[in-house]
């Protein structure tokens, strides 16, 4: 038996219960979770603003020790510091085979139709996996595509938002973007992600990058990670302000927070030929696009799902950043709280004044 956190109900706090994780399949790892981080995702299908199949643990932003591997296990070992990500990949799939793993479905990595679930209650009842790793939960049962081993030397509070916030934000910046030394970068919302993407622009040698946010502390929080300027996001001349900056437009501009007004302020900070690119989950219905003049001044509009990651490349190389004093996660993390403070970090995420909370286990 395991404690983890449910989402019974939509809208509702999630429920610190015991559950039953199963025993390893022929590729499935069993990981002690050592931490994980609170991502604005999970806020989106704990407000039911994303629909998922209920009960279901959330949590995505993990890292853990490996405790236990299925018998055709070849990627980990017990004993192994690993971090997770939601975006486990088949390995055979044409997005696997063309190098754009992130946009991989995964269907072969989840247990079969009619095979017995991964995760159930004390009683039986099936409790839904999301996103492929269920993670606020003291262990983990995932598809060893859905981790990667990394160096022990490396602490696991830090390690779990690489997992979501800092695989995306980088990803952005080193496979989406492929930014260049010089270029200039423009991210709106300095949440973890933003942070991140912000961090990962310096690491790339960007000339100037421009942080959007409207709160004064995520701000400085930018400019402590590399952020060249700021500007509030809610200003009605941010674009003007970014613009001028910039001398003329951004060549990247990420958005980072999920609101349409904050992707139209990346499309706005745009140079001649300048790339958009939105990372942040928006409502359903929502669209974002781009003018006639923008489509006649070559700009262009992306999306980047997990920063079009190849993750296990990508998290090793990162925690060696951090190994080495490149990447600042120590001011990404805000706070550690134990599991049963959980409800109280996500309602400090919605007024959106701090950055990371990390939920430490066994704290």
């Amino acid at each position: 038996m395991t404690k983890a956190a449910l989402l019974i109900e939509p809208g509702q706090p999630l429920s610190i219960e015991t559950v039953q994780i199963a025993d390893c399949g022929p590729h499935e790892v069993r990981i002690r979770t050592a931490a994980c981080g609170l991502c604005h995702s999970d806020l989106h299908f704990i407000d039911g603003a994303y629909p998922h199949p209920l009960p279901a643990i959330p949590g995505h932003e993990a890292a853990g020790i490996v405790e236990a591997v299925g018998s055709e296990v070849r990627t980990v070992k017990v004993g192994d510091a690993v971090v997770t990500c939601l975006s486990a990949f088949c390995g055979h799939c044409e997005f696997c085979v063309s190098g754009r793993m992130s946009l991989c479905m995964g269907g072969d990595t989840r247990r079969a139709a009619g095979s017995a679930p991964r995760i159930t209650r004390p009683d039986g009842s099936l409790v839904n996996q999301m996103l492929n790793l269920s993670a606020f939960a003291e262990t983990m049962l995932v598809h060893e595509h859905a981790c990667v081993a990394i160096d022990p030397d490396m602490p696991l509070d830090r390690a779990a938002v690489i997992g979501c916030a800092v695989t995306t934000g980088a990803g952005t910046i080193f496979n989406a973007c492929k930014v260049t030394p010089g270029e200039t970068v423009a991210v709106v919302g300095c949440g973890g992600v933003g942070l991140a993407t912000i961090n990962a622009a310096k690491i790339a040698g960007a000339g100037r990058i421009i942080a959007a946010d409207p709160v004064p502390e995520k701000r400085a929080l930018a400019m402590k990670l590399g952020a060249t300027d700021v500007v509030d996001a809610m200003d009605g001349d941010a674009a003007k302000q970014i613009l001028e900056l910039s001398k003329g437009g951004v060549d990247h501009a990420i958005e980072a927070v999920g609101r349409p007004a904050s992707a139209a302020l990346a499309v706005a900070s745009l140079r001649r030929g300048g790339t958009a690119t939105i990372l942040g989950m928006m409502p359903l219905s929502e669209k974002v696009g781009l003018s006639a003049m923008d489509l006649l001044s070559g700009k262009k509009l992306q999306g980047a799902i997990m920063g079009g990651n190849r993750f296990p490349v990508d998290i090793p190389r990162l925690v060696d950043f951090y190994l080495r004093g490149l990447l600042d996660l120590d001011s990404i993390v805000a706070e550690t709280i134990p599991l049963e403070r959980i409800n109280e970090g996500f309602d400090k995420m919605k007024k959106g004044d701090a950055a990371r909370s990390v939920i430490v286990f066994d704290q």
